[in-house]
């Protein structure tokens, strides 16, 4: 069996830089490939052409190109017949790609396309309250619909995007996996009262509401202090700095106990998560987060909202506690009750690494997937 996967982001050296999209799809690529599978990789929009090879995963990057008239559209169709000529030189027997605004919509190949649910940009705008493009709408909205196959990262995700765009698929759900040897937990000091939040420093992370939520655990505990891990963005509504805006919020006193670092090596990221007390993760709007999997994996208390895709990985008062992030109060309640409790720490990390491995091992979920794929090469 040989799958290829068309992507705009995947980790790698020598290409743009990455997010959880990214990663989720390197762990099922690497797992596909561990299993016997033959997998090529297309990461659209780079800058520059290339083949690399990496953990037995091809990788094609393929430059961004400029068109002169209709280039978003021009430039799909370039994509798609660079795609198709390594189909019929590989014998490629499926094409997945991600909802996310719609990158195979107007493509069409000799082999099924399979889009795979891991949060699209209608999906995030219903959950942040937003109002999205429509542009976006329609790209997302025609690549779902001209697609063969429709599975989801989590059961949530599937049934509200199918509400928002009145899909007549059947969508499976598919929960992403994690390498469980390879996020384990590291025999390392603890740095006492940190509390860890890595991912994009933006509003719907909940990153608004932690700062509040934080106002009130310094006040209940004075070595609380927190690390934020991870890029500033522009906020979608007041159009300036989320992290400012999160300083904004502080009280004097939280400030002086806030430490922001903008970008660390994706490898290094196990080091800071092995060192933290306790990781907050109070997100509005995920599918199935690869950070949340991460944390647990690794041993680690977390702290996360109660929204949703949640209740599919986390289990509440278990691997950790889940709340919702508006409830400043409660959300600092729970996080000045881990700081004070280490056994408790430490019967959440436990738990949530058994209940990775039990769920969302790479193996279970590579394992699903081959027999996703089969039946629709099958069909």
């Amino acid at each position: 069996m040989h799958i290829g996967f068309l992507t705009s982001e995947y980790p790698h050296a020598n290409l743009k830089p990455s997010g959880g999209l990214g990663t989720s799809i390197k762990n099922l690529a690497v797992g596909l490939s561990n299993s016997g599978v033959k997998v090529t990789v297309f990461v659209a929009y780079q800058n520059q052409d290339d083949i690399y090879n990496d953990q037995d995963v091809k990788i094609v990057s393929i430059k961004a190109v400029k068109h002169a008239i209709f280039g978003w559209y021009n430039e799909r169709k370039r994509i798609q017949k660079i795609i198709q000529k390594e189909i019929d030189k590989e014998r490629i027997q499926l094409i997945e790609a991600p909802d996310w605004t719609g990158i195979s919509a107007f493509m069409k190949f000799t082999v099924p396309i399979v889009i795979r649910l891991n949060g699209s940009d209608a999906y995030f705008c219903k959950l942040d309250g937003r109002t999205q493009k429509f542009k976006n709408f329609v790209l997302e909205k025609t690549a779902l619909t001209s697609a063969q196959e429709v599975v989801s990262v989590s059961t949530f995700t599937g049934e509200l995007t199918k509400k928002i765009f009145s899909l007549k698929h059947h969508i499976k759900t598919i929960h992403n996996g994690i390498d469980a040897n390879q996020f384990s937990p590291i025999e390392s000091h603890i740095n006492e009262g940190q509390l860890l939040y890595f991912g994009t420093i933006i509003r719907k992370k909940g990153v608004l509401e932690l700062a509040e939520a934080f106002n009130l655990v310094v006040i209940k505990n004075e070595k609380a202090n927190l690390l934020l891990l991870g890029k500033d963005a522009i906020d979608v509504f007041t159009k300036t700095s989320t992290i400012e805006l999160f300083y904004n919020l502080l009280t004097p006193e939280a400030k002086t106990k806030v430490k922001h670092i903008k970008e660390v090596p994706y490898h290094e990221i196990k080091n800071y998560i092995s060192k933290a007390n306790i990781v907050v993760l109070p997100s509005f709007a995920e599918a199935f987060p690869m950070t949340w999997l991460e944390t647990l994996a690794m041993e680690k208390a977390l702290v996360s909202s109660n929204i949703g895709w949640a209740n599919e990985l986390m289990v509440d008062n278990k691997t950790g506690f889940t709340v919702s992030p508006k409830n400043h109060k409660e959300f600092a309640e729970r996080i000045i009750e881990l700081l004070n409790d280490k056994q408790l720490c430490e019967s959440f990390g436990k738990a949530g690494r058994q209940r990775v491995i039990e769920k969302f091992s790479a193996e279970k979920i590579t394992n699903q997937n081959i027999e996703f794929y089969k039946a629709v090469i099958n069909k």
